[in-house]
């Protein structure tokens, strides 16, 4: 399993994969200001955008999986129709 990150390396990869960083919401906070999310949540918050990135690949490919059955099904029937 990868070791999961912490600190300014995190902040920095929830950042590059466009996460929300920022804890409770403002009207929630008594300075009034946005604090950063714990790294607990924020863990979370990458991990589920890495699975999504990951789930997105996964379905590209399917779909040319499934392309690639659909024109060896097409060549089979071709063959067996031919002889």
């Amino acid at each position: 399993m990868k070791k999961l990150l912490q600190g300014e390396a995190l902040e920095k990869r929830a950042i590059e994969l466009g996460c929300d960083i920022q804890g409770d919401p403002i009207t929630r906070s008594s300075s009034g200001r946005h604090s950063r999310a714990d790294d607990s949540k924020l863990q979370k918050r990458v991990i589920e955008a890495e699975r999504s990135i990951r789930e997105s690949r996964i379905w590209i490919f399917a779909f040319f999986s499934a392309c690639a059955s659909i024109i060896s099904a097409i060549t089979a029937i071709i063959a067996v129709i031919s002889d």
